[in-house]
């Protein structure tokens, strides 16, 4: 986190007097307005679509509402937060912004598009920030006149109760940017971490084996998915299993960010998606928003129950396990972030129970690549190679 207490500003103004935009009423974007006002900000959200919007600003309503009725607010202070936003069809109303959050389709010409229009409109000072979740800042920046003005601020859903934000520099992005940005953020209270501009950042990087390899063992015909869900959730402490949480986020979007991030990589085996979470996205099982996902949420139906085996879950834990520490190892050995940064991210972005390096060394490094090493023998896949820094690790142990 941003440990830097002194208040930062822009054209002269605190912090706290910045005017935030907003680009994209959805879930995500209505989302971050509602920290923004709550944190005392003018607040601008635009979106093209009049429906969007108004269910957007029904959406807020209700939720200040709910929290009057649990007395976590007054109806003055809801009052006075729904006061600070305001709902706009014209992108030209970002125009007096000190920061624009853009949080649209995950298209990266799209988003090109969008920044070059909306520097357009904004001040020369007017930082702006994309919430995209795994495409290049970098690219986007380059859409820009200033493109050191350009930087990612990634929110997780729903942003008003997750803690983590990841801010993701491009290389063209200022210094000031970065730090401004990061400070902003730690004001609203969130928990900030710092990634390098790379697919998927920190945590849809690491969290990809949690969902390829649950797969993978499910193809294999090791266990079904509700064995492999119990076994994550009673034998590796995880709040959700793999295929629970697969149909939570919607298969759609899931496979998307896979297939997103196997590309980028250049199409290395590690990130390779599964032809099970296809088909399943192709028939329309998205999860729980269509009622069908890997599991049946019709009314009635009554779930699959796990195969409660303790020696079958505790190789499915260890093998999904090795392959996320792995992946967080690497991603330290490709310096993606600090190693206090990977750990936090992971626990407070996706409520994983322990920090994945911190977990290495509690298994034991040596026992982590024994496995690893027995894997890559086994199927003689690259997907299981274990990280140089890993190695090195283990070699340098007493």
């Amino acid at each position: 986190m941003s440990t830097n207490q002194q208040p930062l500003t822009i054209n002269n103004q605190p912090l706290t007097n910045f005017k935030i935009g907003v680009l994209g009423a959805g879930s995500m974007g209505s989302g971050i307005v509602q920290i923004a006002a709550t944190q005392k900000h003018q607040t601008v959200l635009v979106d093209l679509n009049e429906d969007a919007l108004n269910k957007a600003a029904a959406n807020l309503k209700n939720i200040l509402a709910r929290m009057v009725e649990k007395e976590k607010i007054d109806q003055a202070t809801a009052d006075v937060i729904l006061g600070r936003i305001t709902f706009s069809k014209n992108i030209s109303d970002f125009q007096e912004c000190d920061m624009v959050i853009e949080a649209i389709i995950e298209n990266l010409e799209v988003k090109k598009k969008v920044f070059a229009e909306m520097e357009s409109v904004v001040s020369p000072d007017c930082i702006l920030a994309s919430n995209t979740s795994s495409l290049s800042i970098a690219s986007i920046a380059a859409a820009c006149k200033k493109p050191e003005r350009v930087i990612g601020i990634h929110f997780f859903n729903p942003a008003p109760l997750m803690p983590l934000v990841e801010i993701i520099p491009a290389v063209q992005t200022s210094e000031e940017t970065k730090n401004t940005s990061r400070a902003l953020i730690d004001s609203w209270g969130k928990v900030t971490v710092l990634a390098k501009d790379t697919p998927g950042f920190i945590v849809n990087r690491v969290a990809r084996p949690f969902y390829g390899e649950a797969l993978k063992i499910y193809e294999e015909g090791v266990a079904d998915f509700a064995t492999i869900d119990w076994a994550m959730t009673e034998i590796g402490g995880f709040k959700m299993g793999p295929f629970t949480l697969m149909d939570y986020i919607g298969n759609d979007i899931n496979y998307t960010v896979t297939e997103t991030v196997f590309a980028a990589f250049y199409y290395d085996p590690r990130y390779k998606p599964s032809f099970t979470q296809k088909r399943h996205a192709e028939a329309g099982w998205l999860g729980r928003k269509t009622g069908r996902g890997y599991y049946n949420y019709a009314e009635g139906v009554e779930q699959p129950q796990p195969k409660k085996d303790e020696k079958l879950g505790k190789e499915i834990c260890d093998r999904i396990l090795v392959m996320l520490m792995n992946e967080a190892i690497d991603a330290l050995f490709l310096n993606i972030a600090s190693r206090e940064d990977i750990d936090l991210a992971m626990t407070k972005g996706v409520n994983y129970p322990k920090g994945l390096l911190a977990w290495a060394e509690e298994m034991g490094l040596a026992n982590v690549l024994a496995k690893l090493e027995h894997l890559f023998a086994e199927y003689g896949e690259d997907r299981y190679r274990p990280s140089v820094l890993l190695r090195r690790m283990v070699k340098s142990l007493p």
